[in-house]
């Protein structure tokens, strides 16, 4: 018998670096991703707060330390050990660095002071003077970290795109995304929450085909039928094509969910069959939801049970519905006719 796979291991992040290198924007990354972070947690309190984030379920936690955490830059060493747990947690350290003269200037477009700086009058000397003070203070924790990003020249955006390449869905080489598949009618509503929508109502309707016609798409007829047209399989490859190209940049945007909305008429025929289709392109990624599929059959059992029949036990006929819709106007007799005087 093949032994079951081991669990990952809890995973820690410790979110350091210099002021103003994007240690925050670091963080609200890592929590998009669905980390738990703590900033600023007094440094003795760490392994033990880490303990009941794990008790409590959660096992990716992220740790925002500074450089005015003393105790912790005193003793590192034994710190990252306690986090580290005798190799049952997985610890990554990531510094954040940037040159002088960026941290420079963005300190002077927030306008707010630097951790270390000394209170002097020229401003612009206190901060370099507490970058300077911090680069020492930090070099330890430096030497020690597992991942270094310096920031210099990116963005906000850009920061944020290489920390969810590092601890993102894909991070570890097998795509993590949530793919949904909704198959749905447009005469019932697009899904509300579909980030793609596909419309595939130029495609031959299996509902005129009087043999096809009360199956849902999950059925082998219907289906064949589908999928024998020309047009489904060049939109299924130019729909793969589309797909295999978006979904690595979204996940490379943080986005851990997709949900795609395939609608024809009713939903229970076309859409259902590409669908089916898309999923089987995308392998095991995906799932699939068929939300209109059972309504049609929902009307046709209701019109069986209300409408009349020449025949018990039979369908009515399409002269017999128009007659239970529309009633054929009987005579009128002239004497029933009352002219008012």
């Amino acid at each position: 018998m093949n032994a079951s796979p081991s669990p990952k291991k809890p995973l820690v992040v410790v979110v350091t670096g210099l002021s103003g290198a994007g240690r925050s924007t670091a963080l609200r990354s890592l929590e998009d991703l669905g980390f738990f972070c703590i900033d600023n947690l007094p440094t003795v309190l760490a392994p033990e707060a880490v303990a009941l984030c794990e008790k409590g379920g959660m096992l990716r936690v992220a740790l925002g330390i500074d450089v005015r955490v003393r105790a912790f830059l005193g003793e590192i060493g034994r710190t990252l050990e306690k986090l580290e747990n005798g190799g049952q947690r997985a610890l990554e350290v990531l510094f954040l660095d940037a040159s002088d003269e960026a941290i420079l200037n963005r300190f002077s477009e927030t306008r707010r002071p630097h951790a270390l700086a000394a209170s002097t009058k020229d401003g612009a000397l206190a901060v370099l003077d507490g970058v300077q003070m911090e680069r020492q203070r930090l070099a330890p924790l430096r030497a020690r970290a597992t991942r270094l990003f310096d920031t210099t020249s990116l963005s906000v955006h850009d920061l944020r795109r290489l920390v969810i390449s590092h601890f993102g869905p894909a991070s570890d080489g097998a795509g993590g995304m949530s793919i949904r598949i909704v198959s749905f009618g447009f005469k019932y509503g697009a899904p509300v929450d579909a980030d793609l929508v596909l419309d595939v109502r130029f495609l031959k309707n299996p509902y005129f085909v009087p043999t096809l016609k009360h199956l849902p798409g999950t059925e082998p007829p219907v289906a064949e039928f589908v999928m024998a047209q020309p047009e489904t399989t060049e939109f299924l490859g130019k729909t793969l094509d589309l797909l295999k190209y978006v979904v690595p940049k979204y996940e490379r945007e943080g986005k851990s969910y997709l949900t795609i909305g395939v609608g024809c008429t009713g939903g229970r025929h076309r859409s259902v069959v590409v669908a089916e289709a898309i999923k089987k392109g995308l392998g095991s990624a995906a799932t699939v939801l068929h939300r209109d599929v059972g309504k049609g059959e929902v009307a046709l059992f209701q019109t069986r049970a209300t409408t009349p029949s020449a025949v018990p036990g039979e369908i009515a006929t399409h002269d017999e519905l128009a007659a239970e819709i529309s009633p054929i106007p009987q005579p009128v007799s002239e004497r029933s006719i009352k002219v008012p005087r």
